[in-house]
C-alpha cells in the first residue's frame, strides 16, 4: 500500500507529517524510514533521538513500551484511546508494553462550558436553561471523547450531563485514515510485526471508536443492565433520561454511594464485606452466561457501595457480548478443563478461529497440559485469577494463536472482578456459584428441544445446498465457458520494490545531470578568456556551473544520507 493510497488533502498529509516526526523524536525513525516516511522529517529531528539515562536500565520492552506511552499522549485522543485498547489485547501484545500502556489517563483539558451548552441545545433541541433547574458549568470529569456535567433536571432529578467533546469526530476519523494505511503498510513491510496484528488492532479500535463516539450506544446499553436488573433489590444501575439524550449528550441518573475503594481499603466499617462480594459474583456471573452482555470495564472506580450490601454499577461505555455460540463453547471449554480433556480445548479453540496457519498443535495441547497440571486440585483460594489469565494468554500467544476480541474482553474483565472479589472475600468459592448456572446451561444446551430446531436449521441448510448446487455448478461451467474464469494474483511489496527503483532511477539520472555540469564548467573553463556572452567572460559561467553542481551534490548528498543506505 503506497503513499498514494491516502486520501489526497491537506489535513491527511499535515497529521501525517506530524505522526512522523513525533515517532522520530521517540526513537521509532526507523520505523519511519521503512514506512518511508523519512520526507517528513527534518534531518535535526532525525538524528536528535537520544536513549533516557534510564532506558539503559530496564528490558528493552519496557523501554518501548514507555516510549509508546509518550507517543499517544503527544499524538493526542485518537492515539491514547488506541493504546488504551491494545492494553487489553495480551493475546497480542508482550506482557512489559502491555502493561507500559496500562498507564495511559483519558484525562485532558475542559472545554468551554458555552460550548457544552451550545452542543446540549443543538443536540437535544431545548436550551439548558430550559432543560434543567440548575447546570453545573464546571464539569467534574474530563476526557478525549466528552467531559460530565453534574445538573438538576426540571423535575427534581439529580442527573449528570454527558457533552461529547467538539469536533472530535473529525479528528478521530482523520487518524484513523492514517492509522489504516500505517498498519497495512507496516504488516507488508515488517515481517516481524505480523505477530503482533497491527490491522486488526486498527480495526478493532475504528469499531470501538465509532460506538463510543455515539452516545446512543452507551444509553442503549445502560438501559439494558438498568432492566436486566430491575427486579434485583441488591444491584442498582442509572437509569437513562431518554429524553435528554441523543447522540452527543447523554444524561442519566445521578448515583449515590461509597466507593469500592473504600470498602477495598477498610474505611467502610458498616459494609458486609463477604456479602457484597457474593453479590457482585452472581451479578457478573449473570452477565457472563446469562444476560449475554457484560460490563468490560469493571474496576473499582465503576462500583459503588450502598451499605451494608448494595451494588451500583455505572460507565457502560464499554461492554462486551457473548452470543449463545460463544457461550455453549465457552461452557463445554471449563467442563473440558476440569476434566482435562486438551484436545477438546483445542479444537474449541479452533472453532473460535483462534489457531493460525503457523499454530503447531502439538505444542498447543503440551503447553496447555502443562498449565492445567500446575493448578489442578489447587485450593480455589490459592488461585490468582490474573496470574491464571496471564499464563493462560502466554501460551496463546507463544503459539501463534489469537482469540475472539470478546473472549478475551470476558477473561479480562472476570479477572478483574475476582480479584476484588478475592480482596472483598478470600474464602469464598466461585465455583460453587458458577456450578449451578454451568449444569443448566448443559441442561439447555443438550435438551431434546434445541436439538431438535438445531436439526431443522441444519435439515433447512443442507436442502438449501442440494438445491441450489446444479444452477451453481452450471453457472461455473458457463463463466469457464466464456473466459470469465480468473485467477487473482497477490503480491506483497512490490509497490515498496517499484518505490524504490524510481528512486534509485532519480537518484541516477541527478548524478548524471551533476556530472555533466562538472564537465561543461570544465569546458566552459578551458576555453579563451577573451571570449565574452553578452558582454560577460565565459569563464564566469563554468564558475557559476561549480557553484550550482557543488549544491545539486550537496543535496544529493544529504538525502542519501537521510534515507541511511550508504552502503
Amino acid at each position: 500500500m503506497s503513499l498514494a493510497t491516502l486520501p489526497k488533502t491537506v489535513k491527511t498529509f499535515a497529521r501525517l507529517r506530524i505522526i512522523a516526526q513525533v515517532l522520530s523524536r521517540h526513537g521509532f525513525g526507523h520505523f519511519v524510514d521503512r514506512l518511508q516516511l523519512g520526507r517528513f522529517i527534518p534531518s535535526a529531528i532525525r538524528f536528535r533521538f537520544a536513549p533516557k539515562a534510564e532506558e539503559s536500565d530496564v528490558d528493552p520492552l519496557t523501554a518501548i513500551g514507555n516510549r509508546l506511552v509518550s507517543v499517544c499522549e503527544e499524538l493526542g485522543p485518537t492515539f491514547i484511546k488506541l493504546g488504551q485498547l491494545a492494553s487489553t489485547r495480551p493475546d497480542v501484545l508482550p506482557p512489559q508494553v502491555l502493561t507500559a500502556l496500562e498507564r495511559l489517563q483519558d484525562d485532558v483539558a475542559p472545554f468551554p462550558p458555552e460550548q457544552a451548552r451550545r452542543i446540549f441545545k443543538d443536540d437535544v433541541g431545548m436550551p439548558v436553561e430550559q432543560a434543567f433547574k440548575s447546570f453545573t458549568d464546571e464539569p467534574f470529569a474530563s476526557g478525549s471523547i466528552a467531559q460530565a456535567h453534574r445538573a438538576v433536571a426540571a423535575d427534581g432529578q439529580d442527573v449528570v450531563v454527558k457533552v461529547k467533546r467538539p469536533g472530535i469526530e473529525q479528528t478521530v476519523q482523520l487518524d484513523i485514515y492514517v492509522l489504516r494505511w500505517m498498519a497495512e503498510r507496516a504488516e507488508s513491510l515488517f515481517p516481524e510485526l505480523r505477530s503482533y496484528r497491527p490491522r486488526m488492532l486498527v480495526d478493532e479500535f475504528a469499531q470501538n471508536i465509532q460506538t463510543e463516539l455515539d452516545f446512543v450506544n452507551e444509553a442503549s446499553a445502560t438501559s439494558r443492565f438498568q432492566e436486566a436488573f430491575a427486579d434485583d433489590p441488591h444491584i442498582h444501575t442509572p437509569k437513562v433520561r431518554w429524553d435528554l439524550t441523543d447522540s452527543n449528550v447523554l444524561t442519566l441518573e445521578f448515583m449515590e454511594g461509597m466507593h469500592l475503594r473504600e470498602a477495598l481499603d477498610g474505611r467502610g466499617k458498616e459494609v458486609d464485606r463477604k456479602q457484597i462480594a457474593r453479590r457482585l459474583s452472581e451479578c457478573f456471573l449473570h452477565q457472563y452466561f446469562e444476560l449475554g452482555l457484560f460490563h468490560a470495564d469493571p474496576h473499582p472506580g465503576n462500583m459503588l457501595i450502598r451499605p451494608p450490601g448494595d451494588v451500583v454499577l455505572f460507565d457502560f461505555g464499554i461492554v462486551g457480548q457473548i452470543d449463545d455460540d460463544m457461550v455453549g463453547r465457552l461452557v463445554l471449554g471449563i467442563v473440558a478443563m476440569v476434566n482435562k480433556e486438551i484436545d477438546v480445548i483445542v479444537d474449541i479453540l479452533a472453532d473460535f478461529g483462534a489457531l493460525s496457519r503457523d499454530t503447531d498443535r502439538t505444542s498447543l495441547t503440551r503447553d496447555l497440559r502443562s498449565w492445567l497440571e500446575k493448578y489442578y486440585g489447587l485450593p480455589l483460594h490459592r488461585m490468582e485469577f490474573k496470574t491464571l489469565f496471564r499464563e493462560l494468554i502466554d501460551i496463546v500467544r507463544r503459539n501463534d494463536a489469537v482469540l475472539p476480541r470478546e473472549f478475551v474482553t470476558m477473561f479480562k474483565s472476570l479477572a478483574t472482578v475476582s480479584g476484588v472479589v478475592m480482596q472483598l472475600d478470600p474464602e469464598l468459592n466461585l465455583l460453587e456459584l458458577l456450578q449451578p448456572k454451568l449444569s443448566k446451561l448443559m441442561r439447555e444446551r443438550f435438551s431434546p428441544r434445541r436439538l431438535a430446531r438445531l436439526a431443522g436449521v441444519s435439515g433447512l441448510h443442507i436442502a438449501s445446498i442440494v438445491r441450489d448446487a446444479p444452477r451453481l455448478i452450471r453457472d461455473l461451467m458457463r463463466g469457464i465457458g466464456r473466459g470469465q474464469f480468473q485467477i487473482n494474483i497477490r503480491h506483497e511489496n512490490l509497490d515498496y520494490l517499484a518505490s524504490e527503483l524510481d528512486r534509485s532511477s532519480n537518484r541516477l539520472a541527478f548524478s548524471v545531470l551533476v556530472a555533466a555540469t562538472i564537465i561543461g564548467s570544465t569546458m566552459l573553463l578551458s576555453m579563451g578568456s577573451d571570449l565574452t556572452v553578452f558582454g560577460v567572460p565565459i569563464r564566469y559561467m563554468g564558475f557559476v556551473g561549480y557553484a550550482v553542481s557543488f549544491v545539486m551534490a550537496g543535496g544529493l548528498l544529504i538525502a542519501i544520507l537521510r534515507s541511511g543506505k550508504m552502503s
